[in-house]
């Protein structure tokens, strides 16, 4: 994209400024982003940097992401973009009649974890695309984790609001909260037996953790906690390579990975756009984010009944874009908003982090990776500072739903990173992270770079909505009144919330220029956007 086609002036809430630079990192941490630009100066590419800053944010930022939790990527290679799905797959001892008790599926404790997949996704990135020795990726993490890091303030506030939640639970306590509670900001924390783990899996490429000592050790604590995942479970886990998905909309392709993600909700809710005029609306104004909630909440809705572990789905990705079923369901855009009550502003989001890294010959990482909900389950096991992602959360209780719970399979998940390009060419790495706001995040800012303009710090400065489960809307501060106004003359229930409210996630972007990249972070987080 060239500059001159930018707004560089912004006018929200924001006072960061884009960066640019030939090889870029931008990371929901700091110490995150440094470590992936440490990695690019030691020579590596922009997979080495992303895989690396991963790695450093199962430290720095626990309350999101870690060694136990998922991943999935899409790398643009130079001429071809790859998708990888290292989500895991539920124990194979499950079955639908264990979850009969519930009425709902549980979030925390044993029957909330599926397999972890994001050490399967590190290793698979640096076999493919990595050029240096997978050990040294771990190098910052493994320094942070051993001598310490300052505790960020956002991250050190969701910390200690999730830190009540699991004091259930000796080993959470014992890693997670040293002192008795969580940490402070700007105090250091230490984590050596992550540490340790981390030495582990970096000094075995990841076998230690699937078929291996570390392995033998989560399966061990469940057999001892009344868990069923096995060794057989972790063993058998893979990380797959798939095709990604996409929709074009105004000369543009947007990428998403397939179903089991959620991602494909905001490729058809673009396809629901198209036509619509929305591109000639200010995406501030009431008709402009009308029209966009119209569209994400169909699309919402058609994902929420029909995505799944892609084998098990009725039907297919390419049905749900098919022109037949976007007609279908363009048709449903004028009626009248349908919701449940009023919008409520607690969130329901999980917890995640989203990075980007591109690299001067042209290589780009959209990468994202998550407990789901906090800590995830609140097991983390003894000695390994291994806490165990909330995953199997996402699975259906509803009777013969494509995602109803069972063994070895995969549940629905949010996770979505998302790329951009024009004619077979590269255009934008970016994401938008938090639970149900992926896709909404994805479709507002690729909206405001795509169709208006606005530079990628701007897009991800301005003031979110969000389409609650039940259909009502979350309005960020920062729109005027007339969008609140305007928005419930045309029936949706709306309700303003404090920007920088955990429920419009965090997003990250990396923008193609002809000379090198335009990379942004959002401020709604600790995060950081670098270069040189």
């Amino acid at each position: 994209m060239q500059p001159q086609e930018l707004d560089w002036t912004n006018p929200y809430h924001s006072a960061r400024t884009p960066v640019f630079g030939r090889n870029v990192v931008a990371t929901s941490q700091p110490l995150a982003a440094q470590a992936g630009l440490r990695t690019l100066l030691r020579g590596g590419n922009a997979v080495d940097a992303a895989v690396a800053a991963a790695i450093a944010l199962t430290v720095v930022e626990p309350t999101m992401n870690g060694v136990g939790g998922d991943a999935f990527a899409l790398i643009w290679d130079g001429e071809a973009l790859h998708g990888l799905n290292a989500s895991g797959r539920a124990p194979r001892a499950w079955n639908r009649e264990m979850f009969a008790r519930y009425p709902s599926m549980p979030s925390i404790g044993w029957d909330s974890v599926t397999v972890p997949g994001a050490v399967s996704a590190w290793v698979a990135l640096s076999q493919s695309f990595g050029v240096l020795p997978f050990s040294e990726l771990f190098l910052p993490a493994l320094e942070y984790a051993h001598e310490g890091f300052a505790v960020s303030p956002f991250i050190s506030r969701t910390w200690a609001e999730a830190a009540e939640k699991y004091r259930w639970s000796e080993s959470f306590v014992s890693t997670f909260m040293p002192a008795g509670r969580a940490p402070l900001p700007g105090e250091m924390f230490r984590c050596q037996d992550l540490g340790d783990t981390l030495e582990e899996i970096a000094g075995t490429f990841g076998e230690s953790f699937y078929r291996g000592r570390l392995a033998a050790a989560v399966a061990r604590y469940a057999r001892d906690t009344g868990g069923l995942l096995s060794e057989e479970d972790l063993s058998s886990h893979t990380a797959d390579w798939v095709e990604p998905v996409a929709t074009d909309f105004g000369g543009y392709r947007l990428h998403e990975i397939p179903p089991n993600s959620q991602g494909i909700a905001a490729l058809l809710a673009l396809a629901l756009l198209r036509g619509s005029g929305v591109c000639d609306m200010s995406p501030d104004s009431p008709e402009s984010v009308d029209l966009q909630l119209r569209a994400m909440r169909l699309a919402h809705d058609e994902v929420r009944a029909r995505v799944a572990d892609a084998e098990h789905m009725n039907g297919t990705a390419a049905f749900l874009l098919s022109e037949d079923r976007v007609t279908q369901l363009r048709r449903r855009m004028d009626r009248r908003p349908e919701h449940g009550g009023a919008a409520q502003t607690a969130s329901s989001s999980g917890d995640t982090v989203y990075l980007t890294a591109a690299d001067a010959t042209g290589m780009m990482v959209s990468f994202i990776q998550s407990n789901y909900f906090d800590f995830g389950s609140g097991l983390v096991v003894p000695g390994m500072g291994i806490s165990l992602h909330s995953r199997a959360a996402c699975f259906s209780l509803e009777r013969g739903h494509p995602n109803e719970v069972d063994g070895g399979k995969r549940p629905f998940h949010t996770l979505s990173p998302a790329f951009v390009s024009c004619e077979g060419r590269p255009v934008m790495s970016f994401g938008v992270m938090g639970g149900h706001m992926q896709p909404q995040g994805h479709v507002q800012t690729f909206l405001r770079v795509i169709a208006h303009g606005q530079n990628p710090q701007s897009a991800c400065d301005a003031p979110r909505w969000h389409v609650a489960q039940d259909g009502a809307v979350l309005l960020e501060e920062g729109f005027d009144d007339s969008v609140l106004r305007g928005l419930a003359k045309r029936g949706h229930s709306v309700q303003r919330v404090p920007y920088g409210d955990p429920v419009f996630g965090g997003g990250q972007f990396a923008l193609v220029l002809p000379s090198g990249y335009c990379v942004a972070s959002d401020p709604r987080k600790d995060g950081q956007a670098v270069a040189f």
